[in-house]
């Protein structure tokens, strides 16, 4: 069933527009500006649903209850939070850049609402149909460093300011890989359209077969780009106070956590688009933004599993494997796969297994080169001596046993 409801409203009212005496241009600007309300309030009305699901599972997870007391099931608690931080005092620095201040909390929900300006629900459901989508979003992504970045700068303190500085630089490290594995999808369906994208898999199919460890490297740098567990360096309370946004209080600190949490449902969207296919197989638009969603929820509730399982790693351990490790494989990916799909691409369903062979062995030769990386580097014990635990001689530990 293609009956499109959203189709015919927006023809119902841009005739209603014309018939004021309006011209199609300004109906049109009336029409784009309609939609981009509805796509931001979706995106904050899935952020509202975030907090109380994720609480929820988080409560599963580790044996207790999660939100039960405001509403059936909880379901009101998220309503009580957002009330709670716009009544709670909004404290300023006196010795703060106030714009920068005021103005980092804001620029971090924009950069994730802009992504989903562009995020196609279904085959006829998307914002804006750029034929340079895949571009788009990685350029509006980046805007989430300057946030980082300005709120720590201009809160004046020092703890702020070194937060910031370790965020920016995890951000700036995990942009590299995340922008090289966009290409893989870009270079198997030969277009920068999300649309198209997802229309190439329904013909050959889903990208995560074509490239799985595109797909994982892709996975990886997204859970550092939106600083989720193992990778919370960005906020690393225990370490740091609480990182760049230490002086934050009330709706701004609030405007953080929606960004980080609209970030995070972007990236299993992302996710689901580029490597399994998105509203596919649905042709209708109901059918295929019910299919998109629940891809998209799956991967969600992947990120919070790995969130609520996993310790934070150290950041000189998080660097060192961007850098010596995942860039680096991420660039013999780039080389290797348009080679090979040269000699592949025209013979059918074998192309597929092709990709899928050259990346399984990449994958194993660097596992193999890691580990043996990782024996011929000298333990701590050696490299920092006043790491090592001393070791009571046996006489000594047979004394004191008895």
């Amino acid at each position: 069933m293609n009956y499109d409801p959203i189709a015919i409203f927006a023809e119902w009212l841009r005739e209603l527009l014309t018939s004021w005496n309006l011209s199609d241009d300004f109906a049109t600007v009336i029409l784009k500006l309609i939609g981009a309300v509805v796509v931001a309030g979706l995106a904050l009305g899935i952020f509202i649903l975030q907090t109380w699901l994720e609480r929820k599972v988080a409560g599963r997870m580790q044996d207790r209850f999660g939100p039960n007391r405001v509403g059936p099931f909880g379901l009101l608690q998220p309503i009580a939070d957002a009330l709670k931080m716009v009544t709670k005092e909004d404290t300023t620095p006196e010795s703060a850049d106030k714009v920068s201040y005021n103005i980092a909390p804001v620029m971090a929900v924009f950069a994730v609402l802009m992504i989903w300006g562009v995020v196609p629900y279904s085959s006829t459901w998307v914002g804006t149909d750029l034929d340079v989508g895949v571009l788009y979003i990685g350029a509006v992504g980046s805007f989430g460093v300057l946030a980082v970045l300005m709120a720590g700068w201009s809160s004046n303190n020092k703890y702020a300011l070194l937060g910031a500085f370790r965020g920016v630089a995890q951000l700036i490290s995990y942009e590299v890989p995340l922008l090289l594995s966009l290409v893989i999808p870009v270079f198997l369906a030969r277009s920068m359209n999300l649309n198209e994208i997802i229309g190439k898999q329904g013909d050959v199919g889903w990208f995560i077969v074509f490239a799985p460890l595109a797909f994982v490297i892709f996975f990886i740098s997204n859970l550092a780009e939106i600083g989720r567990t193992p990778f919370d360096l960005l906020e690393a309370e225990s370490e740091i106070v609480a990182g760049y946004h230490v002086e934050y209080s009330g709706m701004k600190f609030g405007l953080f956590q929606a960004g980080e949490f609209a970030h995070s449902f972007a990236s299993a969207a992302l996710i689901s688009i580029l490597f399994f296919g998105g509203w596919q197989p649905a042709a209708s638009p109901w059918l295929g933004a019910v299919v998109f969603f629940a891809k998209t929820t799956f991967f969600y509730f992947v990120i919070m599993w790995i969130r609520l399982t996993l310790p934070r790693i150290r950041i000189d351990h998080m660097m060192a494997m961007n850098w010596k490790f995942i860039v680096p494989l991420n660039i013999i990916l780039l080389m290797t796969v348009p080679l090979l799909d040269y000699f592949v691409k025209d013979l059918g369903a074998t192309r597929m297994y092709a990709h899928f062979g050259l990346n399984m062995v990449l994958l194993i030769g660097a596992i193999v080169v890691a580990g043996r990386a990782i024996k011929k580097s000298e333990p701590d014990r050696v490299r920092f001596p006043e790491r090592a635990v001393a070791v009571p001689p046996k006489e000594e530990t047979e004394e004191v046993a008895a």
